[in-house]
């Protein structure tokens, strides 16, 4: 929630400061609209990779490429699919991500965070391809919705905004952050809190018009506006309709909503949780998984239930991860396979789901809903079917010596066990 409030605050000084409209400006530039999704898929995927956060991904460059699909007459929706492939990809193949780090965790048996990213790639990179073809065909085949040229709309934002390198650089001090793994929430608010500080170098005129008050001096305007971007959201004022819609944006008010649902979604999923109601719901599954296949399956099957039911990535994640973690042991498949099946599901399906802690996320920062990019997600719909598909057909599933540890509602046999980390 902290994070999430922390890009409410930077989205609102990003654009008081022009580090958004930059981008925009420089993006509808360089981008022509049919290598447009490609390129933002892409570009996404590297800076997920760099941050180690989907979420700061999407509420930073995510929302200045949806940005740019609005002025180029684009599909939004098709946009925030893009975004969110090559997000979750980044998030995945980076030891710099929480759920990289946490899931290998939670199997145990020595699994290390490389052995784990590696053997994601079978499911990882195959399924980022394929979305990106998909993404370009799209490209390809799609013609602008709106009659503005893009020549007019670079001119509309030249107008509004002083547009130069150096509104980008809170964007580098962010990644700056990352690269030094400063914690995520102190990354996104200082870099929030330097663009506060340039914007009135930056955006003198825009600045004053936000405030909208002549008594105040140039130091007193200064604070107010920051302030005001950081709570409620910056404002602006250029006398350009589609402009001034574009990029009055932000503030931690803008984030409440989805505060409120992510509180409603974990407490159901604690009730859920500690009444014992989803072990009741996994055991079965468990003990009635027969084949190598189809406990693969089981253990995709449970991420993508967990994230509808209990609403929330991190219970996806991690009641698999205990749940299967003994009878993949006991039927020699190596850890490994258990960590990708959970990532494949657990980790990126939960963007899928509008009342799921992660699509109410980032729907709320795209101001896109979750029913209209579901269905240009490819890379999260692939990742579980290719990892259900490699079960089957045994590809990429190695094996290791079984080891004696009890079936789903069977004792642990006296003296015996395995090494795993306490739960």
């Amino acid at each position: 929630m902290f994070i999430l409030l922390a890009v409410g605050a930077l989205i609102g000084t990003w654009n008081m400061a022009g580090t958004i409209p930059t981008v925009v400006d420089y993006g509808i530039r360089l981008v022509s609209p049919a290598w447009f999704f490609f390129t933002a898929t892409l570009v996404c995927a590297l800076v997920g990779m760099v941050t180690g956060s989907s979420w700061t991904t999407a509420g930073t460059l995510g929302v200045a490429f949806v940005g740019m699909a609005t002025v180029m007459g684009l599909s939004t929706a098709a946009a925030a699919g893009a975004v969110i492939c090559g997000a979750y990809f980044g998030d995945k193949m980076t030891p710099l991500s929480e759920t990289t780090i946490l899931v290998p965790k939670l199997v145990g048996r020595g699994l290390t965070v490389g052995e784990h990213i590696r053997n994601m790639a079978w499911t990882a990179v195959p399924a980022l391809g394929v979305s990106l073809v998909l993404f370009l065909i799209i490209g390809l085949r799609t013609r602008p919705e709106t009659a503005a040229s893009t020549a007019a709309a670079e001119e509309a934002l030249e107008r509004a905004y002083n547009v130069s390198v150096v509104c980008l650089l809170p964007l580098v001090l962010l990644v700056w952050f990352a690269a030094r793994r400063v914690p995520p929430f102190l990354a996104i608010l200082g870099s929030a809190l330097f663009a506060g500080l340039l914007a009135p170098f930056t955006q003198p005129a825009a600045v004053r018009a936000f405030v909208d008050d002549p008594s105040l001096g140039p130091v007193a305007t200064a604070a107010k506006a920051i302030f005001e971007a950081m709570a409620i959201g910056f404002v602006s004022n250029t006398g350009a309709p589609k402009v001034d819609q574009l990029f009055s944006r932000g503030g931690m008010a803008s984030m409440l909503t989805t505060v409120w649902l992510i509180l409603g979604a974990l407490s159901f999923a604690a009730i859920m949780e500690h009444a014992g109601f989803l072990q009741r719901l996994l055991a079965p599954i468990v003990a009635r998984a027969r084949s190598r296949g189809a406990l693969i399956m089981s253990v995709n099957a449970s991420g993508v239930g967990l994230n509808a039911i209990a609403g929330d990535q991190y219970v996806a994640d991690v009641l698999p991860a205990r749940m299967f973690r003994d009878e993949f042991a006991r039927r020699g498949l190596a850890p490994q396979v258990l960590s990708r099946a959970v990532e494949d599901s657990g980790t990126v399906t939960s963007v899928l789901v509008p009342w799921n802690t992660c699509g109410a996320y980032i729907s709320g920062v795209l101001g896109v809903p979750t029913v209209a990019y579901l269905p240009y997600c490819f890379f999260n719909i692939l990742s579980p079917l290719l990892d259900i598909a490699y079960g089957y057909l045994g590809f990429k599933t190695p094996g290791v010596p079984p080891e004696p540890v009890p079936t789903a509602g069977q004792p642990a046999p006296t003296g015996g066990g395995h090494d795993g980390p306490d739960d």
